[in-house]
């Protein structure tokens, strides 16, 4: 397993293969973020993982049964990948993992799962090498992975601590914190963007909570602050999705693209593959 964080992942998936295996099994357990597999031991009433923790089998059947949870195993303790607080946080076992927050899930699974979804963003603006991304909204670090892979240098911000934590406990994020390229910032990217000096960042990827949640983040103020933090030739992209469009008719992305002209960006297109708007600013 990774170095810092030592536990055995586990979804209905495997789950289902230990019980339907004898005596021994080899196992991914760390959410196929490799290939990686480690031999997991299967007895009449128990499964015992490489490190000796013992798990009781009935605990094992109740896992198979939930489809909806990451669960993992560390120091012979089984728990949920989820934290309970004024919201419920969970990681949710797509392959990657999403975030699940109050039953909304904040990447698109349906027909992709989230590593196409944030390559289709990243593809938009093509962060290069040595350039700087500001990734508003972090989630899981998703973006800023593949912004890093590409050479480019993130400044990351996330306002929830709980999904941080989260982030800190999935797999596919431990990059985003243990890359030197990335930067994470805990805070309110409406507030933490004040700080940043004018025509900072080459690349900016706004993918923000939807608008009934973070009406804020969609604002005119917001975006104003957003072009004067971009460097000249610089480019964003804005996830947007299409929420309300199919029943009540009701075009968001319009409304996006004409605030986003209004405070200066030019060339403002939708891209449809990846369910946002493109904008450049000129020098």
């Amino acid at each position: 397993m990774k170095p810092g964080f030592q536990a055995y992942f586990l979804t209905f998936r495997e789950a289902r293969r230990i019980l339907l295996s004898r005596g021994e099994v080899k196992l991914n357990l760390d959410l196929r973020k490799t290939n990686r597999t480690f031999a997991v031991k299967v007895e009449d009433d128990k499964i015992i993982f490489p490190d000796g923790s013992e798990v009781e089998k009935k605990i094992i059947e109740k896992i198979a049964k939930d489809e909806g949870t990451v669960y993992f195993v560390k120091n012979g303790h089984v728990f949920k990948a989820a934290i309970a607080g004024e919201h419920f946080y969970k990681l949710v076992p797509t392959i990657p993992p999403t975030i699940e927050i109050n039953g909304i899930r904040m990447h698109r699974t349906k027909d992709t799962n989230p590593l196409w979804d944030t390559r289709a963003k990243i593809k938009a603006v093509e962060p290069k090498e040595g350039e700087f991304v500001l990734d508003t909204c972090m989630g899981l670090g998703y973006t800023a992975i593949e912004s890093a892979k590409r050479g480019a240098y993130v400044i990351t911000v996330e306002k929830d601590p709980n999904v941080i934590e989260l982030a800190k406990l999935n797999p596919w994020s431990y990059e985003v914190f243990h890359s030197q390229n990335i930067q994470v910032v805990q805070g309110d990217v409406f507030d933490v963007i004040r700080k940043f000096r004018d025509e900072t960042f080459n690349v900016i990827v706004h993918d923000p909570p939807r608008f009934s949640l973070a009406g804020e983040l969609y604002s005119e103020e917001f975006y104003a602050e957003l072009f004067r933090v971009l460097k000249p030739g610089g480019r964003i992209f804005h996830y947007v999705g299409n929420p309300g469009k199919k029943f009540r008719r009701k075009d968001l992305q319009r409304g996006v693209m004409e605030r986003l002209r209004k405070v200066g960006f030019k060339n403002v297109k939708r891209v449809e593959e990846a369910l946002g708007i493109l904008g450049w600013k000129f020098g």
